[in-house]
């Protein structure tokens, strides 16, 4: 499982981590039952702390997206198709919120936004 940490991003690395694992399994990268790495073993790999797997694990259960069982591991959780698309819909909105944000500082309206977004469907 390929994960990249980034310093330069504003985001904490536990939530790299998230984001990265989850766009692994809506991918289909990442299938129902697959195993993740230990917690120990990604934080060595990674060479992060293990509170900071441990916390994106936990973010990642909490959300749906993985399950884990004492002594045996974290799997892959087998996805309900509309938890994926709320999850799909969550990220489109921060895209387009930012989108909005740009448009607006450039003094681009949305009538054009949505001209826009015709043009290129």
């Amino acid at each position: 499982m390929d994960i990249i940490i980034s310093n330069a991003s504003n985001d904490p690395i536990y939530l790299q981590i998230v984001k990265q694992i989850k766009a692994m399994i809506m991918s289909g990268e990442l299938k129902a039952g697959d195993p993740l790495p230990s917690m120990r073993n990604m934080a060595m790999q990674m060479r992060i702390s293990l509170i900071t797997t441990k916390r994106a694990y936990e973010e990642l259960e909490r959300d749906g997206f993985i399950e884990s069982y004492t002594g045996k591991g974290s799997f892959v959780k087998a996805q309900n198709q509309e938890l994926l698309r709320e999850e799909n819909l969550k990220q489109i909105e921060e895209l387009l919120q930012t989108v909005l944000d740009k448009a607006q500082t450039a003094g681009v309206s949305v009538d054009e936004l949505i001209d826009l977004l015709k043009a290129l469907s």
